[in-house]
């Protein structure tokens, strides 16, 4: 590493080195997609030594910074400010740097990895002292399903705002468990981390697959052989969490089985299932062999979803909100008359449901 050349371009840039700097050689990150550091800190790339690796290093650095946030290049003892999405390739060759401002305050995973353990401490907040495991749980499963709802919404700017607060629940349970002494956040990361590379073998090895199916047969298969080495009596569906929605739970287990073979071979089988089912419901004799004959008929339903590639809970929770307007268009309806919802009759509130169909 050439101290003298970063020297030189804080000289050139007429700033005094900042107490923290992210100093990187520019052709470390040639196979990167994301910095690989906290972007609340100052960097320097050094090294830029081609109009190619300006242009990767642009769009490595465009998938955290705003594109109009200002870098600075540095080359032949002359410093050019630009737009990070204006960024100039032409500008680049032996020597050249750039010199990255921080974002603002709160921007990677550290600062926010900080605030909760200052939440935690002694001179902390009363009440996020006094959580645990287990009081959390309800938090945790309350921001899950506020997440899928802003997911289901389309609105990215409350889907950013609830994965913010579903990140808060796991970086709180970590910290939790750090001051147990069991793990911390870090152990989370590098789990996942690992987990991730030891079952994409097709990408961070030379394991061949073809296609999805492929590559989720061979998941099942990595999972089974971890199972084994950890001595576990689990099967293959003990994975599946008890407390899911019963369609994801059904769609799931569904999904594992067909991994590893048992399917039907046809969507035909599917489709004459479902039949059957309808069939054995129409045939129920009482209460609870009717109840256990729907049962099986959604589980079918379930299946002809997965085959068709879709997924049954959100399609039925889409499907429950369509209900939800077009239903709360008759109850306008019914107001607007001056009446009450009850006191009309079913050809009224079919007709005012054929207009809210219109409508959307």
């Amino acid at each position: 590493m050439d101290f003298s050349l970063i020297a030189q371009t804080f000289d050139v840039l007429r700033l005094s080195p900042p107490p923290k700097l992210i100093l990187l050689e520019a052709q470390t990150l040639s196979a990167a997609h994301v910095p690989p550091y906290p972007p609340d800190m100052p960097a320097l790339l050094i090294g830029i030594e081609s109009p190619e690796l300006a242009l990767h290093l642009r769009n490595v650095l465009l998938t955290t910074y705003p594109k109009e946030h200002i870098v600075y290049i540095v080359a032949g003892g002359t410093k050019k400010e630009e737009r990070l999405d204006e960024l100039n390739a032409d500008d680049f060759s032996v020597n050249t740097s750039v010199y990255i401002p921080p974002l603002g305050e709160g921007t990677s995973f550290e600062s926010f990895a900080e605030i909760v353990a200052h939440l935690r401490a002694p001179n902390g907040c009363p009440w996020d002292r006094e959580q645990t495991h287990e009081t959390l749980r309800k938090h945790l499963l309350e921001e899950s399903y506020e997440a899928i709802a802003a997911i289901d919404s389309g609105d990215f700017a409350l889907m950013r705002e609830e994965f913010g607060d579903l990140l808060l629940q796991v970086i709180l349970q970590s910290q939790i468990a750090n001051e147990e002494g069991h793990f911390n956040i870090n152990q989370v990361v590098q789990g996942i981390h690992s987990k991730l590379v030891r079952r994409h073998p097709h990408v961070f090895g030379d394991l061949k697959l073809d296609g999805v199916q492929g590559v989720l047969a061979n998941w099942e298969k990595l999972k089974e052989k971890e199972r084994g080495e950890k001595k576990e009596e689990r099967g293959l569906l003990d994975g599946v969490p008890v407390a899911l929605p019963a369609l994801s739970q059904a769609q799931e287990y569904q999904n594992r089985a067909a991994r590893v073979g048992f399917d039907w071979p046809e969507i035909e089988g599917v489709l004459e299932k479902i039949s059957e089912e309808i069939e054995e419901v129409k045939r129920a004799t009482d209460k609870k062999e009717l109840a256990a004959e729907i049962g099986d008929l959604l589980f079918a339903l379930v299946n002809l979803a997965r085959w068709k590639k879709v997924d049954a809970e959100s399609v039925l929770r889409a499907t429950n909100m369509k209900f939800k307007k077009r239903f709360a268009y008759v109850e306008q309806g019914a107001r607007k008359q001056g009446r009450e919802l009850s006191a009309l009759s079913l050809d009224e509130m079919e007709a005012s449901w054929q207009e809210a169909k219109k409508v959307g």
